[in-house]
């Protein structure tokens, strides 16, 4: 297995900070972009509708971490963030095609509704990446519950496909040992 601090994985993750949800959602987004700084992701982030994930960019920025952001045409980068690499493609099929090509995996932090509907958006584009949900308060335990229940009944080695973590380290070890996984 390759050394994590020096993985070099492009993971896509899907953040809000936008609306009602998780109040602790700032924090777990800049905890994730300072563990994946140093481990040597880099973190494609998505940017579209006007939002932004703000402290994950600026925390992982902060820890020498690799980031760009995939956005709609609506997007325009707070000064905080000026030089952050941004890539502009203005249809959303677009941004998913080019989210799960150049990316070994999908990340969906808790938050608001507009992370997961982004990452289900992607998911259902026929884009075949494995996700890693942070499952922080069982935010996403109804998926898990959908996975454990329908997809291993029906889809083979679905445990490939979806991972829950519970803590933001093991959400980077999940992330590794599913790009293991494919290949």
């Amino acid at each position: 297995m390759a050394n994590p601090a020096q993985s070099g994985i492009t993971v896509a993750i899907f953040a809000s900070d936008k609306g009602p949800g998780d109040p602790e959602r700032a924090s777990l987004m800049g905890e994730v972009g300072r563990v994946f700084a140093r481990k040597g992701a880099h973190m494609l982030c998505l940017a579209e509708n006007g939002v932004i994930p703000v402290p994950l960019i600026t925390a992982a920025r902060t820890a020498g971490g690799s980031v760009e952001v995939v956005a709609d045409a609506s997007i325009s980068l707070p000064p905080a963030l000026s030089g952050v690499p941004i890539t502009a493609l203005p249809a959303q099929a677009e941004r998913q095609t080019y989210l799960a090509a150049k990316s070994a995996a999908f990340c969906v932090l808790p938050g608001s509704l507009a992370s997961i509907s982004s990452l289900f958006g992607a998911w259902a584009s026929g884009a075949s990446r494995p996700v890693v949900m942070l499952n922080r308060h069982r935010a996403f335990e109804v998926v898990r519950g959908f996975a454990a229940d329908v997809m291993s009944a029906s889809v083979p080695h679905h445990d490939r496909n979806i991972q829950f973590a519970d803590t933001v380290e093991d959400l980077w070890n999940k992330v590794v040992w599913v790009n293991e996984q494919r290949r």
